[in-house]
């Protein structure tokens, strides 16, 4: 398992997916969670197809080792990781893609180092970096748009409740909102998530001292490299609207809806996601 080592000693893995066509440099993919292990982005949708993936462990997930300090499981302390992975790879800018959480990783990382991107894709991100995160309502509004659906007269009661803070959220049925189909390859997406989280990691990973969004905006006008921000149709974490608010703090960035998707499009439609981030980041098909 091919590996690095981190500024404070804790040894991070990660992992290669796709073929080295010899001229394209990898695309650094960082997961969500937040904290759980790489493997759930599989080769998302069939991008590693199109293009080599490197997908990191974030310390104390998958193969990577707990680190010895907890505290640096906050989102900040983490980009000398990221910038770590890229000086490994020997990379003067790297084209980086993150999911969900992932994406307040990658922001704080574009932000202290933008000439060190050159392109960034983020797939349903939640705005936490800027102080805005998904609300009550927003969810209650995507939720709605799946009132068609069979599990929906179940499941919805159980969203009005964790979103009240009404005991335990019932996963069983919660989990049916963060997917646009509902189907065997869903549910066995989201039967293997507690399994691969770091439960203690991921309550530490958005601690609100990790952020300043005046600071941020302010260092993010340095960025000079494309942005990508991607949505799903009938996700309520981010809802379109979020995501375009996100896309706003950059000064070169374009927002897109995947019709149909909720918080995995790649899972939803890998055609249409690995086709519209393929050409975000310039690559072609290999398939015959």
């Amino acid at each position: 398992m091919p590996n690095i080592t981190a500024p404070d000693g804790t040894r991070l893995a990660y992992h290669v997916i796709g073929k080295d066509d010899g001229e394209s440099d990898p695309l650094v993919v960082l997961p969500g969670g937040p904290m759980r292990a790489s493997r759930y982005l599989g080769d998302l949708g069939g991008l590693a197809e199109r293009r080599r993936l490197v997908l990191l462990d974030l310390r104390g997930t998958g193969d990577s080792e707990v680190p010895a300090d907890p505290a640096s499981y906050r989102c900040d302390r983490q980009v000398e990781d990221v910038e770590a992975l890229r000086l490994h790879l020997g990379l003067e800018r790297m084209d980086l893609l993150a999911h969900s959480a992932g994406g307040s990783l990658a922001t704080l990382y574009a932000a202290r180092y933008p000439e060190r991107v050159a392109r960034l894709a983020l797939v349903t991100v939640i705005p936490w970096v800027i102080g805005e995160p998904a609300t009550a309502e927003d969810r209650l509004e995507a939720a709605q748009l799946r009132a068609e659906e069979p599990w929906f007269a179940d499941a919805f009661p159980a969203l009005t409740a964790w979103l009240a803070g009404e005991g335990e959220p019932d996963w069983d049925l919660l989990s049916a909102f963060f997917y646009g189909r509902w189907d065997a390859a869903a549910r066995a997406h989201d039967a293997a998530a507690e399994e691969e989280s770091n439960d203690e990691a991921g309550e530490r990973f958005h601690d609100p001292a990790a952020f300043d969004p005046p600071a941020l905006r302010g260092a993010l006008e340095r960025l000079t490299a494309p942005v990508l921000v991607l949505a799903g149709e009938l996700d309520g974490g981010p809802t379109p609207a979020l995501a375009r608010r996100l896309a706003t703090v950059f000064p070169n960035a374009e927002s897109v809806v995947q019709p149909g998707a909720g918080h995995y499009p790649w899972l939803d439609d890998p055609e249409w996601f690995a086709g519209r981030i393929g050409v975000f980041f310039g690559t072609v098909a290999s398939r015959e």
